[in-house]
Parts: C-alpha cells; sequence; structure tokens
C-alpha cells in the first residue's frame, strides 16, 4: 500500500489543511509520497522534509509567524504603489521565500527529502503544466505559488512560472500516476460550496476560476482506477469573511480554521476507521 498526500490550492484557506495533517498523524496515516500545489506546495514540501506529528507544530508557527502575515499583509496604499511601479503584481515575493527558507531550509533539495515530493506550476511559454521532483525546492515551490497578480512569475531556467493551481489545483491524477493507491485528499473546502451566476464584477474571476477547478478534480476522481481508495477531508466549514473580496489576505481566522479542519477530519477518519 502506497500512501500519497495530495495537497491543494487555495490561499489563506489552506490553513485547514494543517488541521488535516494533525488528524492524519494522529490516526497514524503517513505519507510515501506527496504531491501539492500553491499553498499546498507550501504545506506539502514541511510534510515531505518532515513526515511526522512535529511538522505540524512547526506550520503552525509559521502560519502564525510575521512573515506569514507579510506575504499578503501589506496595506493596500503600499500593494497599489507596487502595482504601479511593476505593472503585474501587488506583492513582494521575498516574505514568502523567507518564509520557506525557515521551514525548509535555503538549500534543500528534492532528492535529500524523506518523503518523494512533487509540486506543480503553470509555464507561461509553454502554456503547460510544469512538475517539479528534482533539484532546489525553494524556488519550485515559490514557482507554485505565485498567484497571478498578487506574485510576479518566478523564474526558473529559461521559464517563468505562475501558480499552479491555474492548470492543476488538486492534482489527484498525479498521486495516482506516481503510484498512490490510497490517496488522502486535503483540501480547502471550495469544491463542497455551492456556485451561483456572478452578480457583482468581483466574482467573475472567481466563479470562472472555480469552474475550472472543480471540472478537473471532477473528472480525476471519475477516472479513479479501482484498485486506488480516495479519501476526501472535509474541511469543517466556512469562515465567517469568507465571501468577502478581501478574504484572501486575512489570517486571523487561521487557528479556527485548522481547528474546524481537525475536528471535521478527526471524525471522518475514525468513522471509516471502523468501517474497516
Amino acid at each position: 500500500m502506497t500512501v500519497g498526500y495530495v495537497l491543494g490550492g487555495g490561499g489563506v484557506r489552506g490553513a485547514v489543511e494543517v488541521g488535516m495533517l494533525r488528524a492524519l498523524f494522529d490516526a497514524g496515516v503517513t505519507p510515501d509520497l506527496v504531491v501539492g500545489t500553491s499553498i499546498g506546495a507550501i504545506n506539502g514540501a514541511a510534510v515531505a522534509a518532515n513526515p511526522t506529528a512535529a511538522v505540524v507544530d512547526v506550520l503552525e508557527h509559521a502560519w502564525a509567524s510575521p512573515t506569514a502575515s507579510a506575504v499578503y499583509g501589506e496595506s493596500w496604499p503600499r500593494q497599489l504603489r507596487r502595482l504601479a511601479q511593476s505593472k503585474t503584481h501587488l506583492n513582494d515575493p521575498e516574505p514568502l521565500r523567507l518564509l520557506l527558507e525557515s521551514i525548509l531550509g535555503a538549500d534543500a533539495q528534492f532528492e535529500d527529502l524523506p518523503v518523494p515530493l512533487a509540486v506543480c506550476a503553470a509555464s507561461i511559454e509553454r502554456a503547460s503544466e510544469q512538475w517539479f521532483d528534482t533539484g532546489p525546492v525553494v524556488q519550485a515551490v515559490l514557482a507554485s505559488a505565485s498567484v497571478p497578480a498578487a506574485l510576479p512569475p518566478t523564474r526558473i531556467g529559461d521559464e517563468h512560472y505562475i501558480d499552479g493551481g491555474v492548470v492543476n489545483s488538486i492534482p489527484l491524477g498525479e498521486a495516482i500516476s506516481r503510484g498512490a493507491d490510497e490517496v488522502y485528499v486535503l483540501q480547502v473546502g471550495r469544491i463542497e460550496e455551492p456556485l451561483g451566476v456572478p452578480t457583482r464584477p468581483s466574482e467573475v474571476g472567481r466563479v470562472a476560476f472555480e469552474i475550472s477547478r472543480r471540472h478537473r478534480f471532477a473528472r480525476d476522481l471519475d477516472e479513479v482506477p479501482e484498485h486506488v481508495t480516495v479519501h476526501v477531508l472535509p474541511y469543517g466549514g466556512r469562515q465567517p469573511g469568507d465571501e468577502r473580496l478581501n478574504a484572501y489576505r486575512r489570517l486571523d481566522r487561521t487557528h479556527a480554521r485548522m481547528q474546524a479542519a481537525y475536528d471535521a477530519s478527526r471524525l471522518y477518519l475514525e468513522y471509516h476507521r471502523r468501517g474497516r
């Protein structure tokens, strides 16, 4: 049995994945393979580097750190000044790089990780999905998490990469293709929330992206081979303010997200363990 963790994208809502990880380790479910996209690449890289329950404390500390707040937490005037200067992005990628280096080490290599890791990014030049599983980890994870308009594209070699969520937000199929036959999907909950016809300009892009995200994941679920078992862990429900435009940069609900996801995932895992 090869256990795969699939960690999806979702910005600050990715805090729920930390609660799910605690539930998994409490249940004795450890990974043989980790794949991740965007915030899932960040959380997933931490797990691949330290595949024990101790990583949960590391991630909780990282999520609560001033460095994490600096990733998206700058004031709107400062962000708008950066956008006016860069013409492409609101945020400085340096705080995210520092956060990754604090968790993984600046010189971390995929080949040295205790558990195999693969992270997804989108190549601009080739307009295609790119998976990184060799070489420097920090740069690859930064590429996977380079949210368009929020952060600049990340250059690796002669190519530029943006957030992997654009092409594969919940990479279930990748984990299966890499040999996982018991898969635990850590997702931020959007696939469980109903979509409605947009009524404001701010909703148009969100709804379009959600259709793309959900269509890809639904297709992957339909194509799961019979010998593979997939567990989609529950995220614990929406938090107040999730419907607001600025929700992507709010870290004030981080602990509540972690706790809600832990409680829901613990119950799910207990139920399925009894069912066996």
